[in-house]
């Protein structure tokens, strides 16, 4: 792995950031995961599901990876406001005969009640009453959700002191989706260890996860990322926190 600042950080930004596939970061970064274990879990609810949708699919690789191997496989559909990915999507759930729509990330142009399952891995907003309007009565939403203050440390490394925002706050959401009708049946959190270990890692990061630093370029961050390689070239890692909740809920009988 090339350890000059230049070299790294010219691969990172030439990096295609399409899709939401992480094994880039192989040896340059790692995340611990969440307990719960998602994918395992929208497996689980996979198997009795007769129509599933996931919301804000990024790439398709999530929802491909639980429901590969099912013996049965329901009807699948899922949405992507990001058209670079909306390509990917259509690819990697092709095999499942899944349906792809490309819209934006508040309406799900569906018709009512038509699916008992709803899923989705860190949207970038939740349409809590668009969600209940879709479901079936008795249907089962499960979605893993970026917390409040995630990847803090970087944000503040890289903008200065910032005030930590509460649109992603759990209990935010929890309020929601109750206002919406839904009976939330469990909710669990956890914070998680981030490590950064060269800062092209960095760079291909903020570019992939476009809302941690607004507005990122290399030339705009500059003097952060020369600041940020030094810390690195010191202390071998830079360690953040990444925010993760898990929210069950169900459209009543």
């Amino acid at each position: 792995m090339p350890v000059n600042f230049d070299t790294l950080v010219a691969d990172a930004a030439a990096e295609p950031t399409a899709g939401w596939d992480f094994s880039w970061f192989d040896g340059r970064a790692s995340e611990d995961r969440p307990p719960w274990g998602y994918a395992n879990l929208v497996a689980e609810a996979l198997v009795d599901a007769r129509a599933a949708l996931d919301v804000q699919t990024g790439g398709g690789e999530v929802l491909a990876a639980a429901a590969t191997g099912l013996w049965h496989i329901p009807f699948l559909a899922a949405t992507e406001s990001w058209l670079p990915n909306v390509a990917v999507a259509q690819h990697n759930l092709a095999p499942l005969n899944a349906s792809v729509i490309a819209v934006g990330d508040d309406s799900l142009p569906l018709r009512d009640e038509s699916f008992d399952l709803v899923v989705s891995r860190h949207p970038v907003t939740m349409p809590w009453q668009e969600i209940y309007r879709v479901l079936v009565a008795g249907g089962q939403v499960l979605s893993q959700q970026v917390g409040a203050g995630s990847n803090w440390e970087l944000i503040e490394f890289m903008m200065g002191p910032q005030p930590v925002g509460q649109a992603r706050a759990a209990s935010r959401h929890v309020g929601a989706a109750k206002a919406a009708g839904l009976e939330v049946t469990d909710l669990q959190e956890a914070s998680l260890d981030v490590a950064f270990y060269d800062v092209g890692a960095v760079v291909y990061f903020l570019r992939k996860v476009l809302w941690t630093v607004p507005n990122f370029t290399v030339e705009a961050f500059m003097p952060r990322l020369l600041a940020m390689h030094e810390v690195l070239q010191s202390d071998g890692a830079f360690i953040a926190h990444s925010k993760r909740f898990l929210i069950t809920a169900r459209k009543p009988s």
